[in-house]
């Protein structure tokens, strides 16, 4: 049995990793966000809900105690969010994470709507945690799996991805945390 947790669990790729995780007999499912009533899913009857804030340290250590992988999906200083994640996995000795930034963190000049994702990576980059960072292209709402992953290094790839396909590759790494493990990776739709 794996315990997962999601921080920032309202959020619109969260949902669809939601609807893949609720199903899965082999999971238990925490949703950590500021407000329930956000939740936009059909079903979360077998999740552990928590309203809570990540910069609220007690709130984050009290939450992620006992999971085994944290997948997060926030927005707002996440330069901070990051550093009291990394600190508070460190505290309670969890290990796997899988954060989401965005494609073009890691280009010159940096774009200043960029620069909470690049410094989320790179926080997450300089802790000993077992890390996935995903660099997603822009979301579309189609109902299609078709991606590809590019490594920290090559050059980014295409210029958007369902959200469907982002959902589903996090799952996958859920399913096979060993995979992509301390792994930097851009996802696109292929020839978008």
């Amino acid at each position: 049995m794996k315990n997962v947790i999601i921080l920032g669990a309202s959020g619109n790729i969260a949902r669809q990793v939601i609807d893949l995780l609720i199903e899965k007999e082999d999971i238990n499912l925490t949703l950590f966000l500021r407000d329930k009533s956000r939740l936009r899913n059909k079903d979360v009857s077998k999740a552990r809900i928590i309203e809570g804030n990540v910069l609220d340290y007690d709130q984050l250590i009290e939450a992620i105690t006992g999971q085994d992988i944290i997948y997060v999906n926030l927005a707002g200083d996440l330069e901070a969010m990051a550093n009291n994640i990394v600190k508070a996995m460190e505290e309670t000795g969890v290990r796997r994470i899988i954060a989401i930034s965005s494609i073009g963190i890691y280009e010159t000049p940096l774009r200043s709507v960029l620069k909470p994702y690049r410094k989320l990576a790179d926080v997450i980059e300089a802790s000993n945690l077992d890390y996935t960072i995903l660099r997603p292209t822009w979301f579309t709402n189609a109902d299609e799996v078709d991606y590809e992953i590019t490594r920290k290094g090559e050059p980014e790839k295409g210029s958007v991805i369902s959200q469907k396909s982002l959902a589903t590759f996090i799952n996958k790494i859920i399913e096979s945390p060993e995979e992509y493990s301390r792994e930097n990776l851009g996802i696109n739709k292929p020839n978008s």
